[in-house]
């Protein structure tokens, strides 16, 4: 039973040395996994749409 409270007072030990993101820097980090993940999405679906046309104009021949 001490090791089940020592995990947890460990885990509060760890918890203590965490340094937390301000509010400014996690909406700049946001912004920015959500502008990159835009556009790696355009970048793959005009990927997808050039392939379509190219193998639309292959198997059309």
């Amino acid at each position: 039973m001490s090791r089940f409270f020592g995990f947890f007072k460990d885990v509060y030990g760890e918890m203590q040395k965490v340094v937390w993101p301000s509010r400014r820097q996690t909406i700049a980090y946001t912004s920015q996994v959500i502008i990159f993940s835009l556009a790696v999405a355009a970048l793959l679906g005009a990927a997808d749409f050039g392939l379509l046309k190219l193998f639309e104009k292959i198997v059309n021949k």
